[in-house]
Order: structure tokens, then C-alpha cells, then sequence
């Protein structure tokens, strides 16, 4: 006959009602040993000790602010990717240079310094893979001697700075948002004159353009923008 076992919820009493109860007789219930005695003092929490945040250390920086920035990536990577992104206003009397190239129009990019918003966004592009300030803070429009200044001398500093990381073009990819003038004539120009500026092999470089349907400032021909992206190759 096989013997059943109760569950060991039902309490003991229930089971020899002849046996008096622990508890009434005053002794202490035996404790389970997987469960240690309580504390006879509260505990007392010590605060963790601070993070100390241990930075890079980089030979060559620029200056933001007034304060020194590192120009070297913080880890060393096979690769690196960045976008940029840059938008102009396009008003009478100013010219539209788009890649260096000076474009035939009726109106150019107001800015500070020659407007170009092509170059303007693959520096953005290139700083943003080496994880560094963005233009606006290097080259910043407050500086009386940026005025007017060619982006030439912005993509030079962005390539000395991907140069000294260790690092090259692998490839670059770039959109123009415009709604006039036309640029087919002159994309082949603009590319090949990026490509040297990035000291790069035009294979590498692809210009693209687009119109904005005739919607909101770009397509109204009011302002004109850009999109790159750039993937960054250690030498």
C-alpha cells in the first residue's frame, strides 16, 4: 500500500489535535535555517565611492569657446560614419557657391562667410565621424575673421584633422535640396572639385541633387540645403 504524504502548509495541530500547540506552551518556533535572524540595529549604507571619468589624452586641439577641445577620436575604430547637414537662405546679391564652384543665379546663400552649403555640410559630416566640435564652434560666425572667408579653408582644417586621427575617405555620399537653378551642368564640376579638396578619388565622391516640389522655402527657391554622409576609413 503506498503511503501518502500530506502538504506541509496544514499545520501541525490540525494534524495531532492530543499534541498541545508550540506556541501555547510558550516555546519559540523553530526558524527555518535558510532564513538569518534579524538585525538588532539598523543597517548603515555607505555612499559608493565617485566614478572617476578618465579622458583621452590627444596631442593636437583646437580651441572652442576659449577652451582647449580634443581634436583625435576618443577610441581607435576601423571605421567611422558622420552626417552633416546645412540650410541657407538665398537672397539677392550674394553669389551661390555650391562645392567651390560659383553657380550662374540670381541670388546666393547669405551667411557669414562665403555661404557655401555643400562644403559647409561635409565638414559637419567629417567632424561628426571623428566625434569632434561641429563648424559652428571651430569656425564660429561671432569671428570677424571668418567673414567672408572661402569654405576651402574649412574643409582643409576637417581634412587635417581626419588626416591626424589616422583616418581617410572611404566613401562620401551628398544631396543638394534646391529648387532652382538647375544643376546637371555643373554637378560633374562640383564633385570633381570636392574630391580634390578632400584630397579623395572621385570614385569615392557622389553628388546627388533634388528639387523640393515647389513646398516651403527650398521650394519656393528662398533657401537651398544639403545632406552628407561621410564613412571615414582608418589608413
Amino acid at each position: 500500500m503506498a503511503t501518502r504524504f500530506l502538504p506541509s502548509s496544514i499545520p501541525t495541530a490540525s494534524l495531532r489535535p492530543d499534541l498541545p500547540s508550540l506556541r501555547r506552551i510558550g516555546c519559540a518556533a523553530p526558524r527555518r535555517p535558510d532564513f538569518p535572524a534579524p538585525l538588532s540595529s539598523p543597517l548603515t549604507l555607505r555612499p559608493a565611492p565617485p566614478l572617476s571619468v578618465v579622458r583621452a589624452a590627444s596631442s593636437t586641439a583646437v580651441v572652442v569657446d576659449g577652451a582647449a577641445a580634443a581634436t583625435k577620436p576618443s577610441k581607435s575604430l576601423p571605421f567611422r560614419v558622420g552626417h552633416g547637414f546645412d540650410l541657407h537662405r538665398l537672397e539677392p546679391g550674394y553669389p551661390l557657391i555650391i562645392g567651390g564652384i560659383d553657380i550662374p543665379h540670381d541670388r546666393g546663400c547669405e551667411a557669414h562667410s562665403d555661404g557655401d552649403v555643400l562644403l559647409h555640410c561635409v565638414v559637419d559630416a567629417i567632424l561628426g565621424a571623428l566625434g569632434l566640435p561641429d563648424i559652428g564652434q571651430i569656425f564660429p560666425d561671432s569671428d570677424p575673421k571668418w567673414k567672408g572667408a572661402p569654405s576651402s579653408v574649412f574643409i582643409k582644417e576637417a581634412v587635417r584633422l581626419m588626416d591626424e586621427a589616422g583616418y581617410e575617405i572611404g566613401n562620401l555620399d551628398a544631396t543638394l535640396i534646391l529648387q532652382r537653378p538647375k544643376l546637371s551642368p555643373h554637378k560633374e564640376a562640383i564633385r570633381s572639385n570636392l574630391s580634390k579638396l578632400l584630397g579623395a578619388d572621385p570614385a569615392v565622391v557622389n553628388l546627388k541633387a533634388k528639387t523640393h516640389e515647389k513646398v516651403d522655402s527650398l521650394g519656393e527657391n528662398r533657401s537651398i540645403a544639403a545632406h552628407t554622409v561621410v564613412l571615414l576609413m582608418r589608413k
